[in-house]
């Protein structure tokens, strides 16, 4: 059975900092890219980082381009989302995904976790 599991989310001001996890099991992880997907309240899903399946290489979405630092310890199933420099327009569902491709694409990305909330205000 597929699983992603979100954790690390929560309540952090402007400026501030937050690590998400996700941790995966049921099928190959170092096979995959792996990516973190964000929902912010009454908007689509937009796909914001992704990390190749040998950690080798990254992409970013311009939003969260030189804040954000995606990771993944392949040895423990797990990707990482570092998020610095907060802003209130990060407020979001994050979601982590696995897909074949780094292109960012939801339609691209075969599994989902249920997500964690990240708010940021003051």
């Amino acid at each position: 059975q597929v699983q992603l599991v979100e954790s690390g989310g929560g309540l952090v001001q402007p400026g501030g900092s937050l690590r998400l996890s996700c941790a995966a099991s049921g099928f190959a992880f170092s096979n995959y890219n792996m990516n973190w997907v964000r929902q912010a309240p009454g908007k689509g899903r937009e796909g914001v980082l992704c990390i190749s399946s040998n950690g080798g290489s990254t992409r970013y979405a311009d939003s969260v381009k030189g804040r954000f630092t995606i990771s993944r310890d392949n040895a423990k199933n797990t990707v990482y989302l570092q998020m610095n420099s907060l802003k209130s327009e990060d407020t979001a569902v994050y979601y982590c995904a696995a897909g074949r491709s780094c292109y960012l694409a939801l339609y691209d990305m075969n599994y989902w976790g249920k997500g964690t909330l990240v708010t940021v205000s003051s």
